[in-house]
């Protein structure tokens, strides 16, 4: 059956791994929408939307008359990133972008069939306190703790009840993938880190904190994960935990992200990396000019991440870390049940950037 797929927030790591899916997909049109650009768009339309602002997401739902799956994974953060995860302007405003688009997009589309939103283990409060192992769908909610998510899934259960088409809420982890420029992308700013180190030594110290068990997820699979939910019956207006299907350690995985980046590992040398957000963008300047790279400046590259991986590294908490876990055993039960290895996932990653001209290459 012919679709049409419009994602929403196109440019960052989970939208582009969405239109990257479903724009080779057959008998699949995909509309991209965003305030960048994505680096590629797969075939699909771009469509620029800010979507803040209400009027100019009615003015364009004329484009959208064919959509029949909406993945939803726009984001808003707030500088000072993990301050703002419980600032209630986040909320308000991430709330009021889904509005925004979802209620002109059921008028103009009305073969509209399934809506995709993202949620993730701020669910389970994992940025407030320590998680229950695992935490499950259903019982292990951090309701309590003010979230966009719930006005934002609050929103959908209510605006659904009634309408042919239907829902599904996917949390994933740690996400791991290709976007540039991003709130949360971890290779980017690794791989900038590791450049800088790699043009002193060939050592790559680990600059993170105490050890945690974590799980992460690869943006290609979580793509297919979210196109299984846009046609399983067994998905239909319910939350499913995605992961890559395994666990780690950074300390664990260090050597394999070392030897990615050309390099060897070295010893725990806590470091914060958020202070190349600007200290660095001179010494980046130099690396791009020096490697011939296609990247970008530093802010443009790395965004926010420079402090989302200092939060995952635990920078600064040299104590061992209540573990992140997850169940994926209903997702699973459901009807998806791919899984990859969270090592070979970040060997992946820093390849795609070095043969893609945005990290310099190991030689």
């Amino acid at each position: 059956m012919t679709k049409t797929v419009l994602v929403a927030g196109a440019s960052g790591l989970v939208g582009y791994g969405a239109i990257k899916h479903f724009g080779v997909q057959p008998n699949t049109k995909v509309i991209a929408v965003s305030r960048r650009v994505p680096e590629d768009l797969w075939h699909a339309k771009h469509v620029k939307l800010d979507l803040m602002d209400a009027a100019d997401c009615r003015a364009q739902a004329f484009r959208f008359s064919e959509v029949t799956h909406l993945v939803y994974a726009a984001l808003h953060e707030l500088p000072g990133l993990v301050e703002g995860w419980q600032n209630d302007e986040q909320i308000r405003i991430n709330d009021q972008m889904l509005r925004n688009l979802l209620e002109p997009l059921i008028e103009a589309a009305p073969d509209l069939r399934h809506v995709t939103l993202l949620q993730g283990t701020k669910a389970y409060g994992v940025h407030v306190r320590p998680m229950r192992v695992p935490a499950r769908e259903g019982r292990s909610e951090m309701r309590e703790q003010p979230n966009f998510y719930w006005a934002q899934e609050d929103y959908l259960r209510a605006r659904q009840a009634d309408e042919k088409w239907h829902w599904t809420i996917l949390r994933p982890v740690l996400v791991v993938g290709e976007a540039i420029g991003g709130a949360m992308n971890l290779i980017p700013a690794l791989g900038v880190f590791a450049a800088m180190m790699r043009n002193q030594s060939d050592t790559l110290p680990f600059p993170g904190g105490g050890p945690r068990i974590s799980q992460a997820v690869d943006a290609d699979l979580l793509a297919r994960a979210i196109a299984w939910a846009g046609e399983a019956e067994s998905a239909r207006n319910d939350t499913f935990n995605v992961t890559n299907g395994d666990v780690f350690v950074w300390e664990h995985i260090w050597p394999a992200i070392a030897e990615a980046c050309g390099m060897k590992p070295g010893p725990s040398t806590p470091f914060p990396l958020n202070v190349l957000a600007e200290g660095g963008a001179m010494g980046w300047n130099l690396l791009r000019r020096h490697h011939g790279l296609r990247a970008p400046g530093l802010a443009d590259f790395v965004g926010q991440s420079f402090e989302y991986a200092d939060y995952q590294l635990r920078y600064g908490h040299p104590e061992p870390g209540p573990a992140s876990i997850v169940s994926t055993v209903k997702i699973n039960q459901a009807g998806f049940h791919e899984t990859m290895d969270t090592e070979f996932m970040f060997r992946k990653w820093f390849k795609v950037f070095q043969d893609r001209g945005l990290l310099p290459k190991v030689k």
